[in-house]
């Protein structure tokens, strides 16, 4: 009896010291786009809050729509993109947000504020932007005398049998079927059933010549020299040509805007209506609507940039890049993507299984 005591005291004391020492760390639940915060930012962020972001990452709106209706919980803050926000909002999955706690937000431009997907910023703030292009390694595609402005440059097969394999484009319907209309000489949010069988057509025709259908890791394939051409998000491309830089590689990745017009994609932070942090969410928020946090977005993964506080902290030379801030010509060819309704949603996603499945 005396020898179980000791050892029952020894591990209750063990226990009692060990607790503390033991207890996990506040967490903050980041649901987020692949490579769309810096590291650097992250760690800033856990030394403010004493807290540890653990991030969970999605390459397209339509995988985080199909997640969180699947029944997927327990994320704080989201970054969807407008359009998603308007269907997460209709879906009754995002928590209303305290602007009591971010006094930061009226950093952002008025522009990016009061939409119509949420009127008054009742659910979402914005975080930052990006337009969907062309990327390129420019050495392969100046050697082939190929085009780099436009959309027939991955649809139209007289270009494409340059490169064939050479190619990915985003595993996404709604960006793909937006660039195609675009070519076509269709608004990306046309939802014209006819329009959408002649852009399908379009895809049908160019798909023998793509490598793959990459929604993620095209980022690596333009930076080792595997692919030379994608259909891809400006942030992405930036980010890998700045990888191909410190490397070394004999060649730039550079970005092509379409003089045909294209998305920009402005993505917004949201709470997750069962969010288990909406405290730390909401700190998270007001720390990426601060000036020169937002600005490292900008600087180093080159995305697009609402805040106005940002501005004077962003490089001289990204600012004038006019895929990452496009000028007022190129502006209006651009178009945010907007939500689908249920049955138009349904037969996207038909033309979309039938062109996977070819």
């Amino acid at each position: 009896m005396k020898r179980f005591f000791t050892l029952a005291t020894v591990a209750l004391l063990a226990t009692a010291i060990a607790g503390p020492v033991l207890a996990a760390k506040d967490q903050l639940h980041l649901y987020n786009w692949n490579n769309y915060i810096a590291p650097e930012t992250i760690k800033r962020f856990e030394q403010s809050c004493g807290c540890e972001v653990v991030q969970t990452y999605y390459s397209d709106n339509e995988e985080l729509l199909a997640k969180l209706a699947a029944g997927a919980r327990g994320y704080d803050v989201m970054v969807p993109t407008s359009n998603a926000v308007d269907a997460l909002i209709r879906g009754k999955q995002l928590k209303a947000l305290d602007k009591a706690q971010l006094p930061t937000l009226k950093n952002i431009d008025p522009i990016y504020l009061n939409t119509a997907f949420d009127p008054g910023n009742v659910y979402s703030v914005p975080y930052a932007m990006s337009t969907t292009i062309l990327g390129y390694n420019d050495v392969k595609m100046k050697e082939l005398g190929l085009p780099t402005d436009t959309w027939a440059v991955i649809f139209d097969p007289k270009y494409l049998e340059k490169v064939k394999g050479r190619v990915t484009v985003l595993d996404s319907a709604n960006e793909l079927f937006a660039a195609a209309l675009k070519y076509l000489g269709y608004s990306a949010n046309d939802v014209d059933p006819k329009h959408w069988d002649e852009a399908a057509a379009v895809i049908r025709k160019a798909k023998p010549y793509w490598a793959a259908f990459n929604a993620s890791s095209y980022i690596k394939e333009l930076t080792v020299g595997n692919i030379w051409l994608v259909h891809g998000y400006s942030n992405d491309i930036f980010q890998a040509n700045l990888d191909a830089q410190a490397a070394k590689r004999p060649f730039h990745i550079l970005q092509g805007m379409p003089k045909e017009g294209a998305v920009l994609a402005v993505d917004n932070m949201v709470l997750q209506a069962q969010a288990p942090r909406p405290d730390l969410g909401l700190k998270f928020m007001n720390f990426m609507l601060e000036g020169k946090n937002s600005a490292e977005l900008t600087n180093l993964i080159g995305s697009g940039n609402p805040n106005t506080a940002a501005l004077a902290y962003i490089n001289p030379e990204i600012r004038k890049n006019p895929a990452i801030f496009p000028p007022k010509d190129v502006a209006a060819k651009l178009e945010q993507l907007k939500d689908l309704t249920v049955a138009q949603r349904r037969l996207r996603n038909k033309l979309w299984t039938e062109i996977k499945a070819r």
